[in-house]
């Protein structure tokens, strides 16, 4: 398990970037931002008050007010969010002065991903932001050596078949990207190639086709159950030849409930490494943090948002 996470922070080390951590009265925060500046995985910006620059701040609200005056916000509720630091950080990220932030010890995942809607860049290739978990489970043969995708686990509540695609397609993005491991795709479900029916599961095997449709690099397959994503001896009683079916890396949920339970499940039974939320869809990258983090949790975000930068 400690394989893959020491390779992503060396990764990390061979190209530092000026990461932004909105939450300096954190004491994990600053344990974790006082090693990763130790071991130069990053350049760390602890976004203190006294660093809140009257002038950025100016700019700032001047530009979200010409991106967000059509829905109503003026110059004066622009203003006043510069004042708030996640914001403001976001806002750093957007503009250029950092590479990406890292934040949600304090502030709740909503408030993490509306800042970055509101402030970051949407990649329009994908038109959604969505969360995934990097999953690392110990002596495992399934997946790329026990590692995974699990998507989307913060996010989307109840996607669409279009908005399955986009998570399916953005999670294979990433996969590739940043562990360099080649995806295959599983969209799972209660059923497997027609083993049962009803809308939800026409929700996934339209969904299948969108993604093939929108990215034809990868391997995409669905619907499928969990063993026969997973398991080779299962695939190969339940289907005919596919390039994903026991053989699957990048997990993509049909839900919101079941992403974020299988998550936790995967992390507390299976003694699994779990590293994000990290959010996707945007242009600029932003690692989102569980209250409940860890030191060990800060630092791995702060990796994935160096390498993705």
């Amino acid at each position: 398990m400690a394989d893959i996470i020491n390779l992503l922070r060396e990764k990390a080390k061979k190209k530092p970037k000026k990461i932004v951590f909105p939450e300096p009265d954190d004491e994990r925060i600053l344990e974790a931002v006082d090693y990763i500046e130790k071991e130069k995985i990053a350049y760390p910006l602890l976004l203190t008050k006294d660093k809140l620059e009257p002038e950025k701040q100016e700019e700032f609200a001047s530009l979200f007010h010409q991106w967000k005056q059509a829905k109503g916000v003026s110059f004066e509720e622009a203003r006043e969010l510069m004042t708030n630091p996640l914001y403001y950080a976001a806002m750093l990220v957007r503009c250029g002065y950092a590479h990406g932030i890292v934040a949600g010890a304090i502030y709740t995942t909503s408030s993490v991903i509306r800042s970055a809607l509101n402030c970051l860049e949407i990649d329009r290739s994908i038109g959604l932001v969505s969360g995934c978990f990097i999953m690392v489970v110990p002596d495992c043969d399934y997946g790329e050596a026990g590692t995974f995708i699990y998507a989307d686990c913060g996010v989307v509540p109840y996607p669409s078949s279009e908005q399955l695609a986009n998570i399916a397609v953005s999670s294979a993005r990433f996969a590739k990207e940043v562990l360099e491991f080649c995806p295959r795709v599983a969209f799972l479900s209660f059923s497997t190639k027609g083993s049962a029916g009803g809308r939800w599961v026409d929700k996934i095997r339209e969904a299948v086709k969108i993604a093939e449709s929108k990215d034809k690099e990868f391997s995409f397959d669905g619907e499928l159950q969990a063993d026969s994503a997973l398991v080779p001896e299962v695939a190969e009683r339940k289907l005919d030849k596919s390039k994903v079916a026991g053989r699957a890396n990048v997990l993509i949920f049909p839900n919101l409930d079941a992403g974020n339970i299988c998550y936790k499940l995967t992390e507390r039974l299976a003694k699994a490494r779990a590293v994000g939320p990290i959010i996707l869809g945007t242009v600029q990258p932003c690692g989102d943090l569980s209250r409940g983090c860890s030191v060990e949790d800060i630092i791995d975000s702060t990796v994935i948002t160096v390498i993705r930068a």
